[in-house]
């Protein structure tokens, strides 16, 4: 399994330092590092809630490929297509690397001439984490947070745990909680209660 280290880092609360590769992300990441095979240097980058789209565009935009430092724009599905568009011309004109992120599932353009670049740029796309990513994310959230997790914690999570990306971070958060609500270090007890609450009365019990 795999890391990447993040170049910038805000305070508490930005997010993780390091990006956990892995099955869901390993060839975007290849791909996003090969900036210059991609038809007219742009790329569109989409994916599931809290998959690391953002961090993904913050280590994007560190990045230098040739003259020009690359160019990522967070939540591109957001922007005013207008505005979107001149950006996209004048990444063009400059030979900019330009990756696009969007949150939307089958992003909607309404402008023709943006519509016909964007379908011609590279589509990558971020899937559901394997078992040995899903592992690998509880450990980084957890080290984000300062929590310890104890021995044989992500054994006992993984095969328990929603496999999505929302659904490993929420658990790693609803431990932490629960931790500080009971005073004690994350152990069995406080690992069943925080599957409990987050996993829900639907979901299989294997308890």
């Amino acid at each position: 399994m795999g890391q990447i280290a993040l170049p910038l880092r805000g305070g508490p609360g930005a997010g993780p330092a390091r990006i956990v590769l892995g099955n869901a992300n390993a060839q975007a990441f290849e791909a996003l590092a090969r900036p210059e095979s991609w038809p007219f240097r742009t790329a569109v980058l989409a994916g599931p809630p809290r998959s690391g789209k953002s961090l993904a565009a913050r280590w994007f935009a560190a990045q230098n490929h040739g003259p020009n430092a690359c160019v990522a724009i967070d939540d591109a599905d957001r922007l005013d297509e207008a505005e979107l568009f001149h950006r996209w011309n004048r990444a063009q004109e400059s030979g900019t690397p330009l990756l696009l992120v969007s949150g939307a599932q089958g992003w909607e353009i309404a402008l023709p001439d943006l519509r016909s670049r964007i379908g011609a740029a590279l589509h990558l796309e971020l899937g559901g984490p394997d078992d040995e990513m899903a592992a690998a994310l509880i450990e980084a959230h957890a080290e984000q947070r300062g929590l310890v997790l104890g021995e044989g914690a992500t054994t006992y999570l993984v095969p328990r745990a929603g496999r999505s990306f929302a659904a490993l971070e929420a658990l790693v958060e609803t431990i932490d909680r629960i931790g500080l609500e009971r005073k004690q270090p994350a152990t069995l007890s406080v690992w069943r209660e925080a599957l409990e609450r987050v996993n829900g009365a639907e979901q299989p019990r294997l308890f």
